[in-house]
């Protein structure tokens, strides 16, 4: 088994989309993951190779200051408006126990072609489209009430070795355990397909916090990104 560092390096990488020097491509400058036994970082494809090597030794001291050293790299950019976000990262190992007996629709039932005219309101049609066809996004699991898909956990990236959760609950539906439930089944979904299998959120969703905190899940550290503003 790899260890949290270098589980937060894979999640990096599948995250960020890299070029063939391991550079970020976009708006991302500056990607650094925290674990408790050190730090792996990424830098952005716009950034000077002598900005770079500063970048990545002031970054060794993020273990124990993450806050103090995020903002010497991003002062460290150069001018312009930078945006700094963070949260934690788990580790999922299936099998998950299941979340109660909520009733959740895995896309490989035949029941999933039922869907095609209950897409969510932040769902683009063809994106929904290709989800449910089982194209991009697949696997998935949801819950309905009614008539009415109220929460999906899905796959917004994936490798051959790695996924990400992708958790989604309609606001008036939540507190009720839908997210926890999609995902342990979404988990069981990508395991045979996947080695290494990802929660992750921002440090202010502490109700998707709470949901890994509900499954179980293995917090492996901390991803932090500074992002240049377009």
């Amino acid at each position: 088994m790899p260890s949290d560092l270098e589980l937060l390096d894979i999640e990096m990488a599948l995250l960020c989309d890299l070029d063939d020097r391991r550079r970020i491509r976009g708006a991302v400058q500056f990607a650094v993951g925290i674990a408790a036994e050190g730090v792996t970082a990424l830098i952005g494809q716009d950034v000077p190779d002598d900005i770079a090597a500063q970048l990545l030794a002031i970054s060794n001291q993020a273990v124990s200051r993450p806050q103090e050293i995020l903002r010497k790299c991003r002062d460290l950019l150069g001018p312009g408006e930078f945006t700094v976000t963070s949260g934690p990262s788990y580790y999922i190992e299936p099998p998950i126990p299941a979340a109660g007996d909520i009733p959740v629709l895995r896309s490989d039932s035949p029941d999933a072609q039922t869907l095609h005219g209950k897409r969510p309101d932040n769902w683009e049609p063809d994106e929904w489209l290709e989800l449910i066809n089982g194209g991009t996004g697949a696997p998935w699991a949801m819950v309905l009430d009614e008539d009415r898909v109220v929460s999906i956990c899905h796959t917004p990236v994936r490798t051959e070795t790695a996924a990400e959760a992708g958790t989604w609950t309609a606001t008036e539906f939540r507190q009720r355990g839908y997210a926890a439930a999609t995902t342990a089944v979404w988990a069981d979904l990508i395991a045979p397909h996947c080695p290494h299998i990802f929660y992750s959120t921002s440090a202010d969703n502490y109700s998707s916090q709470h949901v890994a905190e509900r499954l179980g899940l293995r917090p492996i550290g901390s991803i932090w990104k500074i992002t240049r503003k377009k």
